[in-house]
């Protein structure tokens, strides 16, 4: 039996379903996000495990245990609020310490505790600040301090770190995943970025308007997308539009003037498909597998990407900046990629895909 179990899982407000049927095991020590679009269910998921959300219908289970309509304030679950909540009159001591007062547990094991607690944050020399005080990321780390110092079973993440500068967000992400493997909490993260998911998350559950659309681990939601909006919404790709014509060992498709046979699901022929190609596999190259023409470019740093016209639709390229020269806007260059990096998706996905077993 897995630590977290969500069964069906189901909210209505009024007439509008917020989430449908949601089924997600956490095993215990795990990372698990859930990552979506703004209004998917993913915040309201978080709520009714925490609590804080009534259960339409289904179960949730800890440790054996359905706490499905337990209240909030006896599930001693560990949360950080995307605005952290500190409390601006107390100092990152009195606030890491209130759930221990809360708990009413001797003064020096509070003492204790809180000590290993800001030591594990790296904040045992602001003890007597106040969150005005505290930078951005400080306050963040009181926050996390507060929700691991009363040992939860399961650690709740709304957004920890959206209101982080760039920089400074992508420091405390991996900041946030030592900090979680070194105590071994089992947690559950929400958020909308895409990189912050991926980058740090044992496995990662994208959600679609309500429901969990894929779950897996982050290279292989990545790798092998299931949906349009997976493929799109996880990273970039190029969807290509096309028509199986006959399908064996590999699909063949027809992209236009294109030809290609993709491994993977099989369609029926006359299936109109979508192809998904990640822009870092694609390669520009003096003669590819089908040629064109640079109508933009895009200085990213690390990388160049490109907008290149081709005969099956414009194309997004992305090359390395190793030194070589980059191509300039109007030169024709060829496009070529690996077979195996080809990625086949129904066209329709409302109707579902007419997959041959």
């Amino acid at each position: 039996m897995s630590f977290l179990e969500l069964t069906d899982v189901t909210k209505f407000y009024g007439n509008t379903c917020a989430v449908s049927a949601m089924n997600l095991t956490v095993e215990k020590g795990e990372f698990v996000s859930l990552l979506g679009p703004s209004g998917c269910g993913k915040t309201t998921t978080l709520q009714m495990v925490a609590g804080f959300e009534a259960v339409t219908s289904g179960r949730i289970t800890l440790d054996g245990r359905d706490i499905t309509h337990a209240k909030a304030n006896v599930r001693g679950l560990g949360i950080v609020f995307q605005s952290y909540a500190l409390f601006a009159h107390m100092t990152v001591a009195g606030n890491v310490g209130f759930g221990l007062e809360m708990r009413k547990l001797p003064k020096t094991e509070q003492r204790e505790r809180v000590a290993q607690a800001l030591a594990l944050v790296h904040l045992e020399q602001h003890a007597s600040r106040y969150p005005r005080e505290l930078s951005g990321g400080q306050r963040q780390r009181v926050a996390l301090a507060r929700a691991l110092v009363i040992e939860p079973p399961v650690l709740l993440l709304d957004e920890p770190l959206s209101n982080l500068d760039a920089q400074l967000r992508e420091e405390m992400q991996f900041e946030l995943r030592q900090i979680q493997r070194r105590v071994g909490a089992t947690t559950v993260m929400v958020t909308h970025d895409q990189s912050e998911a991926m980058s740090i998350s044992d496995r990662v559950v994208v959600m679609e308007a309500g429901r969990a659309m894929q779950t897996g681990h982050p290279h292989r939601v990545y790798e092998h997308p299931e949906t349009r909006f997976i493929s799109t919404f996880v990273g970039k790709t190029n969807l290509l539009p096309g028509t199986v014509t006959a399908s064996g060992a590999r699909t063949h498709v027809a992209l236009g003037p294109l030809a290609v046979q993709v491994d993977g699901p099989r369609f029926l022929p006359g299936t109109a498909v979508l192809l998904s190609l990640r822009p870092e596999k694609l390669h520009c190259v003096p003669a590819g597998r089908i040629d064109g023409q640079v109508r933009e470019r895009f200085f990213l740093g690390s990388q160049w990407l490109y907008r290149v016209g081709t005969a099956v639709g414009d194309l997004m390229v992305l090359a390395p900046n190793d030194g070589r020269d980059a191509l300039s806007e109007g030169e024709r260059t060829g496009v070529d990629w690996p077979d195996h990096c080809m990625r086949l998706l129904p066209a329709d996905e409302t109707a579902g895909a007419e997959a041959l077993p």
